[in-house]
């Protein structure tokens, strides 16, 4: 049952939402916009990496550059809806700290069932009104831009795509980007609808959800990337533990062992889009912390790189999008 008031169009008619899921005050009040209509924003996942992006996604909420269709996959996701929310305390805290929380993540949890980043505190617990970085339900629902997240459903080998049509209530949305964001071996597995799912990365979007953008009729993206330019993936090393772990699952197994090929060849689609000028194609020039870093201080530093290049590179995105 849909308890949101959405209309056809997907949007959701104001004061419809559940009061309970509605957040405190550090969210904005101000009348929404939406003013980039012919570009679609896609931002890549990487887990920590995106302290990096997370500068990225508050300059342009600085700036008041507001896109029509935005795509997100694992930490992209969370990049999306924070955007859709408008919350820039939010987009800095979830990749930065809110990691010194105690029991968020670490071996630990790890050891403890929970995986390495506790996905229940993480996407459960933290976003609610009470929770240790709120999450403002109503806010993200009302804005009319339209939210595009992705996941690798385990039990079909199918990658499904949600919008705020399947939402209903703050944790669907919520157990959607916990779908989404969880890696293989560093996170358990997503039941949702009777379904098992796991990082959106697995899917046939290999992380940048190009594809999907292209497929709603967008000739023009915005892609906030989390590896430096002119990055490569290398094979994975023969693990034979990983195989026996997950030999019941040969297609995760054949998607694991091959994502390079397909990520790859990803990246090279979009130097070619820059190349022509369908693209502006952002990656950091510097970037210090890997998927899995938990440090606070690493964190931060990583953000503070990426709000200054974002800075800097900002009249060339103004230029691109015609402002």
């Amino acid at each position: 049952m849909n308890t949101l008031g959405v209309t056809p169009e997907g949007a959701v008619e104001q004061g419809k939402a559940s009061s309970a899921a509605k957040t405190p005050a550090s969210a904005h009040d101000t009348p929404f916009t939406v003013n980039v209509k012919d570009v679609a924003l896609i931002f890549e996942g990487g887990g920590m990496r995106a302290a990096h992006t997370a500068g990225v996604v508050n300059t342009l909420l600085e700036q008041g550059l507001y896109f029509a269709d935005v795509y997100g996959v694992s930490a992209g996701c969370t990049h999306t809806l924070n955007y859709l929310s408008q919350d820039s305390q939010r987009v800095r805290e979830s990749f930065t700290g809110f990691m010194g929380h105690k029991g968020v993540a670490g071996i630990g949890q790890f050891l403890l069932g929970h995986g390495y980043f506790n996905a229940r505190l993480i996407y459960q617990e933290s976003g609610l009104p009470s929770g240790l970085l709120p999450f403002d339900f109503q806010r993200f629902y009302d804005n009319p831009a339209r939210m595009h997240i992705s996941s690798y459903q385990l039990d079909t080998n199918r990658t499904v795509y949600w919008t705020k049509r399947d939402v209903d209530s703050l944790a669907s949305l919520m157990t959607m980007a916990q779908a989404s964001s969880s890696m293989p071996l560093f996170m358990p597995t997503v039941t949702f609808q009777e379904h098992r799912y796991l990082d959106g990365g697995l899917g046939d979007d290999w992380g940048v959800m190009l594809e999907a953008a292209r497929a709603d009729g967008y000739e023009r993206f915005f892609v906030v990337c989390t590896q430096k330019k002119g990055f490569r993936k290398q094979p994975p090393r023969p693990n034979l533990a990983i195989r026996l772990l997950l030999g019941r699952y040969p297609r995760l197994l054949y998607r694991m062992e091959n994502r390079y090929r397909f990520y790859n060849q990803l990246y090279e689609r979009l130097d070619q889009l820059a190349a022509e000028g369908k693209a502006l194609v952002y990656h950091p020039q510097e970037i210090d912390i890997k998927s899995t870093t938990i440090d606070v201080t690493q964190l931060e530093h990583a953000y503070d790189q990426g709000y200054a290049q974002a800075q800097q590179e900002l009249p060339t995105w103004l230029n691109f999008l015609g402002k």
